[in-house]
């Protein structure tokens, strides 16, 4: 009898044991979804590409970290900018998990090379329309000086050095993307819906569930909206995958094959946020700001 007790006992405490190392229960909606809920933050000084002279790593050493962030900090002090370093997020100040490019695939961190295609319309844009050249018009300045589109925001989403906050807001049949740059918002159906034939700045975006993960797919972006010299035949995958209470890993491949040889991954994570996101309202046109470098540029020919 003594030991049917103890081995009770026991067993109990094996059970009780594998329960308390049980990961802790993710957040899901009412309508068992897995919640998304709240404000992200995605800051990193992880550039997109891996710096050649750090070719060989994919992560570096806490030392090699360690310098590479003092250095890179104190180059941005003396940097003339027009929002300067005091305006940037303080993830700005970190590599994420020290590796040395947000490229995952290819394995060099850099980008696929440019297809013949792809190469003959960089020319041809440059030629056009040189780098240092005046505007005639606004709609010779860029898309985010026109407030109408940021990299930052996307889709896809890509950290900056500023407004690095992303919000989701969840029904049964639609997920909202809301980023902080530009106070974009992006409408995701999740029931199933064919995509639509209009084209969009931001694309024609729909989502579903796999094993848990959102993933959203998009085509059809404007053909104004340039991605790393890809437009109106770039496809877009994002996975958002919820790996914590704290943590999103969010990674996205682009393919278009009229511009890279090979599609290519991108991945870090979205880290939740407590404070509050407030509106960016940067006004669509950007009126007084389009008129002024108009205005400059006019006299600059005189």
């Amino acid at each position: 009898m003594h030991r049917q007790i103890v081995a009770s006992i026991f067993v109990v405490a094996i059970a009780v044991g594998e329960l308390s190392a049980a990961p802790p229960r993710l957040p899901v909606t009412p309508w068992g979804d897995p919640s998304f809920e709240g404000v992200w933050n995605y800051a990193t000084m992880t550039p997109l590409e891996r710096p050649r002279e750090v070719a060989d790593k994919a992560q570096l050493s806490e030392q090699e970290a360690a310098a590479y962030e003092k250095q890179i900090i104190d180059r941005q002090s003396v940097t003339n900018n027009t929002a300067g370093p005091d305006w940037w997020d303080p993830g700005t100040r970190r590599l994420v998990d020290r590796r040395t490019s947000l490229i995952v695939d290819p394995s060099n961190g850099r980008l696929p090379a440019l297809t013949p295609q792809a190469q003959q319309r960089a020319a041809e844009r440059a030629q056009a329309r040189p780098r240092n050249a005046l505007p005639d018009g606004p709609e010779d300045l860029g898309l985010n000086v026109r407030c109408l589109q940021w990299t930052i925001a996307g889709p896809p989403m890509l950290p900056g050095v500023y407004n690095n906050n992303v919000q989701f807001v969840q029904t049964r049949d639609t997920i909202a993307i809301v980023n902080e740059m530009i106070h974009d918002a992006r409408i995701v159906p999740m029931d199933g819906r064919p995509h639509g034939t209009m084209r969009r700045w931001m694309g024609d975006s729909r989502g579903r569930w796999d094993n848990g993960a959102l993933v959203v797919d998009t085509i059809n972006l404007s053909q104004k909206n340039e991605f790393r010299g890809s437009a109106e035949h770039l496809h877009l995958v994002e996975r958002f995958t919820r790996v914590d209470a704290d943590t999103i890993e969010y990674r996205f491949t682009a393919e278009d094959p009229t511009t890279w040889t090979v599609p290519w991954t991108v991945a870090f994570p979205l880290k939740k946020s407590n404070q509050l996101m407030y509106e960016y309202a940067c006004h669509e046109g950007n009126g007084r700001s389009v008129e002024g470098i108009l205005r400059a540029a006019a006299v600059q020919r005189q």
